[in-house]
């Protein structure tokens, strides 16, 4: 079975789905670490409630990037980690990762890429006033969500639309379709194998 760690700094609603999809049957790995680098973030008591171990971390305690990239290959080499999957992971992924799993890191971000990369995705399609947004998963590569997009998905806005209810909705979408992604990239790997 695949083994896949989640790289999350929040609520941690994505690393919940990719539980239940794991649970119902849906998606066929192992969820065998967390990765932090927010500690208090709710998503650790998420996954203490799970028994998924958890590496959790303050960017602020080391010198640099590389120095806490370093750590976390460790964890991940510890765990066998096959893919790393980002759920609301607040931060660039240096080559100290990129470099050792090339090919094997994906996002989900809240809007269609390349529109809307970076912070407040849903927050600058309001803004911009556009019809259509959603959700992108992709490749992770050096730079600010710009990596090979992999599955994207729609929602369309209406006037009547607020912050909160777009919010909802890409989260309802987002729930739905990463761990489907993630299964259908687990089997694709299988497939080489």
């Amino acid at each position: 079975m695949k083994r896949i760690a989640v790289f999350a700094s929040g609520n941690g609603s994505n690393f919940q789905a990719i539980i239940n999809a794991v649970k119902r049957g849906e998606l066929n790995a192992s969820i065998t670490l967390l990765v932090s680098d927010k500690p208090g973030a709710y998503v650790i008591d998420r996954a203490m409630k799970e028994e998924i171990p958890t590496f959790v971390f303050a960017a602020k305690n080391y010198p640099e990037k590389a120095e806490y990239e370093k750590e976390i290959l460790m964890h991940l080499d510890k765990n066998k980690i096959d893919l790393i999957v980002l759920a609301g992971y607040m931060r660039l992924v240096g080559d100290t990762l990129l470099q050792a799993y090339a090919g094997k890191i994906i996002n989900i971000h809240p809007s269609l890429l390349p529109s809307f990369p970076g912070k407040d995705a849903i927050g600058q399609a309001i803004e911009a006033g556009v019809e259509q947004t959603g959700i992108t998963i992709h490749y992770v590569d050096a730079g600010m969500d710009t990596g090979p997009v992999i599955a994207q998905e729609s929602i369309t806005l209406t006037e009547e639309d607020t912050r909160e209810s777009v919010q909802e909705k890409i989260q309802a979408l987002e729930h739905q379709l990463y761990p489907k992604v993630i299964q259908q990239l687990l089997h694709k790997a299988e497939a080489f194998h």
